[in-house]
């Protein structure tokens, strides 16, 4: 298995699709990685060379922001949000939905299970 940013890609796959499995790296970066460092991105991750994989690891290193570093900035956005006690910090304070979505009927995945209210029943 090829390392990468610290993690494992799969070696039977094409490069693209071995790439998306960092954090922070979509279909669409991968390709312009690929066609940065002039690969093909037919060729599969088993048939690259050692400097080949260096260089790619070189390209990320260098240019992207991924895995771990990723992360800490989000979470570290996310806690900025949250201490200015802008709109945004405030859905995730409550753990609400964010992005504008209805909570009227729906957004059980954020709210938790539905909580039966006494007395409802007429």
């Amino acid at each position: 298995m090829a390392r990468i940013a610290g993690v494992n890609i799969p070696t039977g796959k094409r490069i693209p699709i071995a790439l998306t499995y960092i954090h922070g790296i979509g279909p669409s970066v991968a390709l312009k990685i690929v066609e940065a460092l002039n690969i093909d991105p037919t060729r599969r991750v088993n048939e690259l060379s050692d400097d080949e994989l260096v260089s790619i690891r070189e390209f990320i290193d260098g240019n992207l922001t991924v895995e771990g570093d990723l992360r800490r900035e989000v979470q570290m956005n996310i806690k900025r949000m949250m201490d200015i006690g802008s709109y945004r910090g405030l859905r995730h304070r409550r753990k609400l939905p964010v992005r504008g979505q209805r909570t009227h009927t729906n957004a059980r995945t954020r709210k938790g299970p539905a909580k039966a209210i006494a007395g409802k029943k007429k």
